[in-house]
């Protein structure tokens, strides 16, 4: 399985598809990311306030695969944005991960309440620029937030990862993002299951129609959309199926039926809203 890559603003390029491990429990995370490897995933999204980067590391040590051929990702906790922490905590997590560098770091939230994101981001290109990550990039911010950094300090991120799923698609951060060359990656792409998604019939019927299971038909959409995905789930069965979805494309018609489930409103959010989470 060759999982297709897409390229960054700043030189690099980033599978599409990849393993998210979101509350994957520590003790679960070296089995669940030595699974995800030899299904063939070779994107892992991780985060400092996980507390499973020792298990991905020890899963990436034990895999044999080489370093070049993984891309991997972690993040910036909110408490580490001030003064000299952004490089404490990237060497703490490479040190967790056992790696010399990550493929991605990203400022985890914006935290807006705190107002020192800018200062986070500003850390992370530095952090970019000493090798210790290939790209930096941010998680959850909104439009207002990436106006700022990049007025501010001239730097545009690679990506942005954002909550993305069907019914809350993000227009807004996603145009911005189009203008700017900035790489969405979609987080809880499936909603997170809070919500009927794989019954509404423009996921339902797209998945019949290509003989395909619903969750199938929803990562392929972020495909075709030119987002980066990365489901999370600790079921080998389910890793087999997240991965096949590279061999149908959707109709126009069946994506713009899934385009159309978005009430516009911010109701279809399932998770924490960025400028709530300080």
């Amino acid at each position: 399985m060759t999982i297709p890559t897409v390229p960054l603003n700043d030189g690099h390029s980033i599978p599409q598809l990849g393993y998210g491990v979101f509350k994957v429990p520590a003790e679960d995370a070296e089995r669940a990311v030595s699974e995800a490897l030899e299904v063939g995933y070779r994107h892992i999204d991780t985060a400092a306030i996980y507390g499973n980067e020792e298990g991905v590391g020890a899963a990436i040590a034990a895999s044999g695969i080489a370093r070049d051929d993984l891309y991997v990702t972690t993040k910036l906790w909110n408490d580490r944005h001030d003064g000299d922490e952004p490089d404490r905590a990237i060497e703490e997590s490479l040190g967790k991960l056992g790696l010399d560098h990550v493929d991605l770091y990203l400022v985890h939230w914006p935290t807006p309440a705190r107002d020192n994101y800018v200062h986070a981001w500003e850390k992370l290109v530095g952090i970019r620029d000493r090798g210790l990550t290939r790209s930096a990039g941010v998680s959850n911010f909104l439009v207002p937030h990436l106006d700022r950094i990049v007025a501010e300090t001239g730097v545009t991120p690679a990506v942005n990862q954002i909550e993305l799923h069907p019914a809350h698609q993000r227009r807004d951060i996603t145009t911005w993002a189009a203008e700017h060359d900035v790489r969405i990656e979609s987080w809880g792409p499936l909603g997170q299951g809070k919500y009927d998604l794989f019954g509404l019939p423009a996921v339902a019927d797209a998945a019949e129609a290509h003989g395909k299971t619903p969750a199938q038909a929803v990562l392929r959409w972020h495909l075709q959309k030119g987002f980066v995905v990365f489901p999370k789930s600790v079921r080998r069965e389910r890793l087999e199926e997240n991965i096949q979805v590279f061999d149908f494309a959707l109709t126009d018609a069946e994506m713009a039926a899934i385009d159309a489930l978005d009430p516009l409103d911010g109701s279809g959010r399932v998770g924490s809203h960025p400028d709530d989470v300080n």
